[in-house]
């Protein structure tokens, strides 16, 4: 009832309050049910479950505001913090856009007719090896 209350009142505040709750709530439920086998091991999950919630839900304590606050704006307020780090992997291209950049580059020099010929034989080629029928091939007999 107290969402409902939330979305009716012109107030950002309790709107921020109950967002952030139900997405923190789902994550959650979502580490719950991924690691369920392991949580049935600790029996006081359930428990620290219930004061998890009851401290991101209730006005007293203020949680859900409180993460919104320390944790998630600053995240989305500086894209520069990094809180994973992924190595990233050696591509064999030097930009992700490599090969839109070298279609648009070979259309700009040769021509859009040229390069459905250069696509068109491609994928003949495919075909030859793959033995000149696809899955979604019309001509082909049963």
């Amino acid at each position: 009832m107290s969402v409902a209350t939330a979305i009716e009142t012109r107030s950002q505040a309790d709107d921020q309050q109950w967002l952030t709750y139900w997405v923190l709530y789902s994550l959650i439920t979502l580490f719950e049910l991924t690691f369920s086998k392991l949580l049935e091991w600790f029996p006081i999950w359930p428990y620290a479950k219930l004061f998890a919630t009851c401290w991101l839900v209730l006005p007293y304590f203020n949680g859900a505001a409180y993460v919104y606050k320390h944790f998630i704006r600053p995240f989305y307020r500086n894209p520069q913090v990094n809180i994973w780090y992924f190595p990233r992997k050696k591509s064999i291209f030097k930009k992700p856009d490599d090969v839109l950049t070298a279609a648009e580059k070979y259309i700009a020099e040769n021509g859009p007719e040229e390069f459905e010929r250069l696509i068109s034989r491609a994928d003949r080629e495919a075909r030859s090896r793959r033995g000149g029928y696809t899955i979604f091939d019309d001509n082909y007999g049963y």
